[in-house]
């Protein structure tokens, strides 16, 4: 990668890899930018900034470039190429339903154990993965090899368990607890915040309907 990517590419990169896919299943060889701009309704100049950031080839004239070349430098910057092993904590219904989701695998993402309080689900296993009780983290997790966790917990409880899985050398952590996660340390966190998602589309259809309204 020439450049560190900002978080608006990073946000474009997977649609791109997506459309690609489909389009090398339909059969097509070479891509160009202006397709992929048109395929997803983006600004031409911004798609051919994207891949001139990521793309290990030159395009060539009238033809673009390799589809299946372009594929692996995308899957190279997103992490996809690799396997990390990742654990979940909280198996709420929010838990459950991302044990049950079989998806992570093609992202790259293997979750290999979770863990809770609750004994009535310690021992048991949803979709294949073990569910451990939370009191043994730290005598459990040096055994799953993971480097990535993911906190469904209640907002109450996700800090402290943010810090334990710090403390036990979890390196990232994808926090779904409605709480916005805080450390000094050295470790990565993306926080889904569910609330301004759902504020940004109440929004975006309040102007609809107000545009609707005027017109």
């Amino acid at each position: 990668m020439k450049k560190q990517l900002t978080k608006n590419q990073l946000r474009r990169l997977p649609d791109y890899l997506n459309l690609l896919k489909n389009l090398r299943n339909s059969g097509i060889k070479y891509i160009s930018c202006q397709t992929i701009a048109d395929c997803l309704n983006l600004n031409k100049e911004q798609v051919r900034k994207d891949v001139a950031l990521i793309s290990s080839i030159d395009g060539i004239p009238n033809k673009g470039r390799d589809i299946n070349l372009l594929i692996k430098d995308l899957e190279k910057i997103l992490g996809y190429d690799s396997t990390h092993n990742a654990v979940l904590v909280g198996v709420g219904s929010l838990g459950k339903a991302l044990l049950n989701y079989n998806g992570f695998t093609a992202y790259g993402l293997k979750i290999v154990g979770a863990f809770d309080k609750n004994q009535d689900l310690v021992g048991t296993s949803i979709n294949g993965i073990t569910i451990y009780d939370i009191r043994r983290l730290y005598g459990t997790l040096s055994s799953l090899n993971a480097n990535i966790a993911i906190i469904c917990t209640p907002a109450s409880s996700a800090q402290e368990v943010s810090n334990e899985l710090i403390d036990c050398g979890i390196e990232a952590i994808w926090n779904f607890a409605p709480i916005k996660l805080d450390t000094k340390r050295d470790v990565i966190i993306s926080n889904m915040n569910m609330a301004t998602s759902l504020a940004v589309l109440s929004h975006q259809l309040y102007l609809k309907k107000n545009k609707k309204k005027e017109s």
